[in-house]
């Protein structure tokens, strides 16, 4: 009787090494998502708006982006533009997921894919280098995203209903600022990405003078359009 009944997932070996290894990042994680949590109530949104944007979208840069841009009544198009430019990194991160989970249903590809993150994405392709199905990838997906997933809304949920007690001298917006800049280190692992990631910083901050955010964008196509070239080029060499 006892063989018959499925081992619950979170006992699974994978399961607890991958939320295992996101306890450390997920205090980065926590930091980013309680400076969001307060940026939203300081941009003037309703509770209601703030914990339906936390909840649904679940996309801190994202997030963060367009905040400035609602709070300055910017036109729906801009704010629709900048956050996917800035969520595009994602379009690559799912095509590699594909050739791990492309075989599963469609409603898990789905919830896959809104629970995927950075470092999850990171983590995931450092403990599973080749990419094609094999056992245990999805427990260690969900072991990782459990507890980037937890961290993340538990910390913006108290930001959004602290706000106004978190003074903004704590500088705990640096604090996510140092979490994006380790994520992305840790990808920087050749000499194109080291390319694009310069320009990426010289064009945003050449641009920075630019209305709504839109140096943002302006680094994030100059960038992408680097990295297809010197793929393009390396590819032909």
């Amino acid at each position: 009787m006892n063989a018959s009944t499925p081992t619950p997932l979170y006992r699974h070996p994978e399961f607890q090494r991958g939320a295992r290894e996101m306890v450390g990042p997920a205090l980065g994680i926590a930091a980013w998502g309680l400076v969001t949590g307060v940026a939203m109530v300081k941009s003037g949104l309703t509770l209601a708006q703030c914990l339906g944007m936390t909840l649904l979208v679940f996309a801190g840069s994202a997030q963060l982006a367009s905040l400035p841009l609602i709070a300055a009544g910017a036109p729906l198009w801009v704010l629709l533009g900048t956050a996917f430019c800035v969520n595009l990194r994602f379009v690559i991160f799912s095509a590699q997921w594909r050739h791990y989970f492309g075989h599963l249903p469609r409603p898990r590809r789905w919830a896959i894919g809104y629970l995927a993150g950075d470092l999850n994405f990171v983590n995931f392709v450092k403990r599973f280098p080749d990419p094609q199905p094999g056992p245990g990838q999805e427990a260690y997906f969900w072991g990782s995203v459990s507890v980037n997933w937890t961290a993340w809304q538990t910390a913006s949920v108290t930001g959004i209903l602290l706000a106004e007690r978190i003074p903004t001298a704590w500088g705990l917006g640096f604090a996510g600022v140092l979490a994006l800049l380790g994520m992305a280190y840790s990808l920087l692992n050749e000499r194109v990405l080291w390319a694009v990631a310069g320009v990426a910083g010289a064009v945003s901050i050449a641009a920075y003078a630019l209305p709504f955010k839109l140096h943002i964008v302006a680094a994030i196509v100059v960038a992408g359009a680097l990295g297809w070239w010197l793929d393009a080029r390396e590819g032909r060499a």
